[in-house]
């Protein structure tokens, strides 16, 4: 039991300044919620409107910012902010990031654009101003939410797969730059149950056939929810990671194990 105790102390984030991007749906905010009920002080950087769409709104150890984590001067003044407020960052999540679909043959260049920035560009920006404010920090990591598509791709994402497997490059740049100080790791997840899933799946002229095979294509047979990538996401942070750096981790359900016969 002392052991057991021991450990959930070490994966706890008591008074930790967590920093996650896109944290007011989905994955983020069940990254959010997590460290919340572990003792950090969450700050969210969004350009949803947290009032609306976010449980943990009223919480004196949460602190919202809006802010297009894609455009370098919001970036640049909500750092400045939270620098003013706190003076360190302890975690940044990199979890902001869009879906768009496409061929390289037909994806519009503002679509391509767009993609790259969202999912790319402000993981480059947060963490460029997010390395200063790690100086006073113990035990400071990034975090960046790449995709299971970094790795193995379907069909029509072209732009999306290009961000999420450049995500895995920025990661291994970042761990060497800032060794030994700063760890720096990619999390891989699979299918999601989130709304971005949910708004994927009505595209389809059969969204519960396609529903099937999302869950088929796993071989877990199953979609996971957020709070499960949350707590991949807070064990990485945390001490009891404390030797992983410059590396990408899969929670995808076993995507790309098997080898289907058509």
């Amino acid at each position: 039991m002392i052991l057991l105790e021991n450990i959930y102390m070490k994966i706890s984030a008591n008074a930790k300044i967590v920093i996650i991007t896109g944290g007011v749906k989905g994955i983020g905010a069940a990254i959010a919620s997590l460290f919340y009920k572990e003792g950090a002080t969450v700050v969210l950087l969004d350009i949803l409107d947290p009032k609306k769409d976010n449980a943990l709104k009223n919480n004196t150890m949460v602190r919202f910012y809006l802010c297009d984590v894609s455009n370098h001067e919001q970036v640049k003044k909500a750092f400045y902010e939270i620098q003013q407020e706190f003076g360190r960052v302890d975690i940044l999540v990199n979890n902001a990031g869009v879906q768009t679909y496409g061929k390289i043959g037909d994806i519009e260049e503002d679509i391509w654009d767009k993609t790259l920035n969202v999912n790319l560009k402000s993981a480059f920006l947060c963490s460029k101003y997010a390395v200063s404010l790690m100086k006073n920090s113990d035990h400071p990591v990034i975090i960046n939410i790449s995709s299971v598509q970094a790795l193995v791709c379907e069909e029509n994402v072209a732009a999306y797969v290009a961000s999420k497997a450049g995500m895995l490059g920025l990661t291994k740049a970042i761990a060497v730059d800032y060794a030994p100080h700063i760890r720096c790791v990619a999390v891989c997840p699979g299918a999601v149950n989130t709304e971005m899933l949910k708004n994927d799946l009505m595209r389809s002229e059969d969204p519960d056939s396609l529903l099937n095979y999302t869950k088929n294509i796993h071989l877990l047979d199953r979609i996971a929810s957020p709070e499960e990538i949350a707590s991949f996401v807070l064990f990485l942070s945390s001490e009891q990671a404390d030797f992983c750096t410059g590396q990408y981790y899969r929670i995808d359900g076993g995507i790309g194990s098997k080898i289907s016969i058509l």
